[in-house]
């Protein structure tokens, strides 16, 4: 898989959400983890059981103003607002960070300004912030990742991997 991706919260509060999304992203291979004006016992949650901090850069940032993505890193806030571009139809950028907002909370209006796209998981309600990163990863690993398409019914064997061109990723219809 080419590119690379980063997992960020913005507010958090219960290190057991923060753990879960972190251990996550350790082992969907995030390129980094950060958390923004985030309460300092996240960094210790026993959640994570892979130790991300030990294994994955970690950044933190006190204010919206202190974020500091690389260089073509396309910030993505993943929000439950009726505006955003549901996940399902969101064209991954090929470097991205990823931002979720804090339980029983949204991303700050700063933050929204700062994203260059937003979306959301087309559920009926807000789901657990760790689950709602899960579901972002797996959806950017289907999108990138060189899988063949899925069969049309159950009977039916999958195709074969399809040829995959360098340099650019392979992207899955969604019909």
């Amino acid at each position: 898989m080419r590119g690379y991706f980063a997992i960020g919260a913005e507010r958090i509060s219960k290190p057991v959400n923060a753990g879960n999304l972190f251990r996550s992203a350790h082992a969907f291979g995030a390129a980094f983890v950060l958390t923004i004006a985030a309460e300092s016992r996240v960094e210790r949650a026993p959640s994570d059981t892979s130790h991300t901090p030990e294994h994955v850069p970690w950044y933190h940032y006190d204010r919206v103003a202190d974020l500091d993505l690389p260089g073509g890193c396309r910030l993505v806030g993943v929000e439950f607002l009726p505006e955003a571009e549901d996940l399902p139809s969101f064209p991954h950028p090929q470097r991205a960070a990823y931002v979720f907002g804090p339980e029983r909370g949204v991303l700050s209006p700063e933050l929204l300004a700062r994203c260059d796209h937003v979306v959301r998981i087309p559920t009926r309600f807000c789901v657990n912030l760790a689950v709602a990163g899960s579901i972002v990863m797996y959806d950017r690993l289907i999108a990138y990742g060189r899988f063949p398409e899925r069969p049309l019914s159950s009977t039916a064997k999958p195709e074969p991997v399809p040829p995959h061109r360098h340099g650019s990723p392979l992207r899955r219809s969604r019909a």
